[in-house]
């Protein structure tokens, strides 16, 4: 079980990602557009730079729903494989069985 800590500070980002999704989205699109002037999109590039670091989704880990683990996480069940593992093997997810040849 991972720390409670780093779960709730992975939870506070993924607030953050969604409060600033779209400012950050139109302060991206007028950086990166060519046809602008350089000093309208310098502005742009320091406003991005002044919004909160956690609000960046590059800064959200992928994490486990049952254990919190942050590594060998399976991104179609949201699970790590020792939880998908134990989860298999009693039967709880359906249609997954434990291969054997």
């Amino acid at each position: 079980m991972a720390k409670t800590s780093a779960i709730e500070k992975n939870k506070r980002r993924a607030r953050l990602i969604k409060k600033y999704a779209a400012r950050r989205a139109k302060l991206k699109a007028i950086a990166e557009d060519s046809l602008l002037p350089g000093e309208e999109r310098f502005a742009a590039r320091l406003k991005l730079a002044k919004l909160p670091r956690n609000s960046s989704p590059v800064r959200l880990r992928l994490r486990c729903d049952l254990t919190g683990r942050p590594r060998g996480v399976y991104r179609k069940f949201r699970l790590s494989r020792i939880a998908l593992r134990d989860l298999a093997l009693s039967g709880k997810i359906p249609g997954m069985v434990k291969s054997s040849w």
